[in-house]
């Protein structure tokens, strides 16, 4: 079986695991103060062109997402996000668990719009009996999305506008950044993305890391007293320096970057298979995940020897199904699988 089902089916990138046991019998100080995380720290904060910015490592998305939305709310705050970010679909209320709303906003193709933020700041404000209502306190986004599109600058700038004209906080997921920076239509860079979140961070589980996301806060208000969120949540991991040696070995000599590229270029192979066979795509995604649209029929032939994930039913008779890269996939097993979508009827 040939996994397409995600971007984490794989270890860690070789350069990482021989990083870890070069310097396994170190003794360092712990909760991220070593080195190896004051290193990862200099490299981020010299890529974002920002000196002032926190930077913190954190296990998984999932306690990023918690840590950060809790840490920026008030009590009766909840968090603006598309119908399909991953808070809203894939975090098993893990938001309202910390006792805040998702304030869901209709997207098709996983983003949202600053008109559409604006709509439901005023909407909010405008409403006589606000006080009786969870107030809008915190953007979240995602770049890439849950469906694998992008933000572009002009979209971000925009957003970001709106943002701090209504004093609401722009917090955006990277769990897949590294994709969204090397895809074919990216005109951002993460000095871009500094400038205009508030906060944001570098996911490395998704790419080439055993575990661990980088929390970048650029905005000084929501800098203080983090490290208190972050014990208090479960996240300030002992070891820390595992983490921080992660990073500083996925963001030396590019290879966050070269890495994900590697996954994208798969990607775009594997779509250009299914659009040269006839079968449309549900999304316009040039990132590492692809969501052709297949007939339901098929579904059982090409799971005999890869899987993928099941997306959403399109019609009676038609699938959407996501193939995702990775740092680690095999233009031969690509080859495969392209050989295969030729031969479906």
């Amino acid at each position: 079986m040939i996994r397409f089902e995600n971007d984490y089916a794989e270890g860690a990138h070789p350069q990482i695991l021989q990083k870890l046991v070069e310097t396994n019998e170190e003794q360092s100080p712990g909760y991220g103060m070593d080195a190896h995380s004051e290193k990862a720290r200099a490299y981020i904060k010299k890529a974002i062109a920002a000196e002032q910015a926190d930077v913190h490592f954190l296990v998984g998305g999932t306690q990023t997402n918690t840590t950060v939305i809790a840490s920026i709310l008030r009590p009766h705050q909840g968090v603006i996000a598309a119908t399909t970010g991953h808070i809203a679909v894939h975090e098993t209320g893990a938001i309202e668990a910390t006792g805040h709303k998702v304030l869901t906003l209709p997207s098709d193709d996983g983003k949202i719009t600053a008109a559409q933020v604006k709509a439901c700041y005023d909407a909010h404000w405008q409403d006589s009996t606000h006080e009786h209502m969870v107030q809008p306190g915190l953007v979240y986004i995602s770049h890439p999305t849950e469906n694998g599109t992008t933000y572009s600058k002009a979209e971000l700038t925009a957003l970001s506008k709106v943002c701090r004209d209504c004093e609401l906080p722009l917090f955006l997921d990277g769990a897949r950044l590294g994709y969204g920076l090397v895809a074919q239509d990216n005109d951002l860079s993460l000095a871009d993305i500094a400038q205009l979140c508030d906060v944001f961070y570098i996911g490395g589980t998704k790419m080439g890391a055993l575990f661990g996301e980088a929390v970048v806060i650029v905005n000084p208000a929501y800098q203080r007293d983090f490290r208190y969120m972050i014990k208090q949540r479960g996240g300030l991991l002992a070891k820390g320096r595992l983490l921080g040696l992660q990073f500083e070995t996925l963001l030396e000599n590019h290879l966050y970057l070269d890495i994900a590229q590697h996954a994208v270029e798969m990607a775009m192979l594997i779509q250009q298979a299914f659009i040269n066979k006839g079968f449309a795509l549900r999304y316009d995604s040039k990132t590492n995940q692809q969501f052709p649209i297949l007939p339901n029929d098929l579904l059982k032939t090409l799971g005999e020897k890869y899987s993928f994930s099941v997306w959403e039913s399109f019609d009676e008779t038609h699938t959407v199904v996501r193939f995702c890269t990775s740092w680690a996939t095999k233009k031969e097993n690509v080859q495969r699988l392209i050989k295969d979508i030729e031969r479906l009827a």
